[in-house]
């Protein structure tokens, strides 16, 4: 078995006096310098997955070149529109293809934590379950639990930088426009799963919870299959409860309701959430109430019977993006460290 081991030799010179004329001698011999080199355990795992750590980080450094360029393209498109002292609800058609990139790549990168818990995390333990890999590796000096760390650490490696870069990019190339509701919405899948630290929380549970897979199933076509499942209902679900990770505030207004500027102000990029008619005692009645009245006085009227006198509006500020992404990813960090203690307390007695 050879290893990653690199040598260079520096020169180094030594003197010795002639005894016989007295003469100063120099000899030259050559030291070797030790670099930095992966061994033993570390060489062996990543020389094991080196495909797919190399495919990994190789695709993470296309997309990040092809993200650059678009980002300069975008700011040169916004230089030269005149954005922001224009409005790009004027752009009309020049705007779309950057918007089309946009929703391209967003959808490679909500795909990652699912590629990734199928094609890495699955296989990384139940391939060696499979083959007998893991039987060798036990009979050997090195423990169970070395071979699980390594396995586990450099896996994790991996995922977090390749996917920390490419949120961090993806951030800075839509950070022009992150305002332009009409560019992307901040609340949909394809902003807030693809910056800050959720795609590295999303795709770090994907693939442990495709390690444990495949630690139970000890078959790696079929972890595949249940990982890919797994990662997809871990979408649906995450998809549903993110709005809920915000304070929503509630904003009121008793100035009427039938003027254009009765209904209150958000801020720019603010999420609706609910609205409602607001009465003169402090309830909520829906926006129906009234609404086959007829003409705006007879409506008028009906309001005034039902006591409403303005809107209540919860909503959820764009400021609190970053919030909501800290909060839902530290939920995720904490059942991927439940899962990795379920790998060592309870998996690594069944890796052989």
């Amino acid at each position: 078995m050879s290893t990653f081991t690199r040598s260079s030799t520096s020169t180094s010179t030594s003197t010795s006096t002639d005894g016989k004329n007295g003469t100063m001698n120099g000899t030259t011999t050559e030291a070797p310098t030790r670099r930095p080199h992966l061994s033993g355990m570390t060489w062996l795992v990543w020389r094991q997955h080196r495909a797919a750590f190399w495919t990994i980080l190789a695709a993470t450094a296309l997309s990040v070149a092809w993200i650059v360029y678009q980002r300069g393209q975008l700011v040169d498109f916004l230089d030269g529109y005149g954005y922001p002292g224009k409005s790009l609800d004027e752009a009309g058609g020049k705007l779309q293809q950057y918007i089309d990139a946009f929703s391209l790549v967003s959808f490679g990168l909500q795909g990652i934590p699912i590629l990734l818990g199928v094609f890495l995390g699955a296989p990384l333990i139940a391939g060696d379950l499979e083959n007998g890999t893991a039987k060798l590796v036990a009979a050997q000096s090195m423990s169970r639990t070395r071979w699980l760390v390594t396995k586990l650490a450099l896996a994790g490696l991996v995922v977090v930088v390749s996917t920390g870069v490419l949120s961090a990019v993806f951030d800075w190339w839509w950070n022009p426009v992150k305002s332009e509701i009409t560019v992307m919405d901040w609340t949909s899948g394809e902003a807030f799963n693809t910056t800050g630290p959720v795609p590295v929380a999303l795709t770090l549970f994907s693939v442990f919870g495709g390690v444990a897979v495949g630690v139970v199933l000890r078959r790696t076509l079929m972890a595949m299959v249940v990982t890919f499942g797994f990662t997809v209902v871990l979408q649906i679900v995450w998809g549903y409860f993110q709005m809920s990770l915000g304070n929503v505030i509630t904003v009121t207004t008793n100035k009427g309701v039938m003027e254009e500027s009765a209904f209150p102000s958000m801020p720019k990029g603010a999420y609706q959430i609910d609205d409602s008619y607001l009465t003169s005692s402090g309830d909520l009645v829906g926006w129906s109430t009234c609404s086959g009245s007829g003409t705006d006085a007879a409506r008028q009227a009906c309001l005034d019977k039902a006591g409403v006198v303005g809107f209540s509006v919860d909503y959820l500020p764009m400021s609190q993006m970053n919030a909501m992404q800290w909060f839902g990813a530290s939920i995720l960090f904490a059942l991927t460290a439940g899962v990795v203690a379920f790998l060592f307390f309870w998996g690594r007695k069944r890796l052989v």
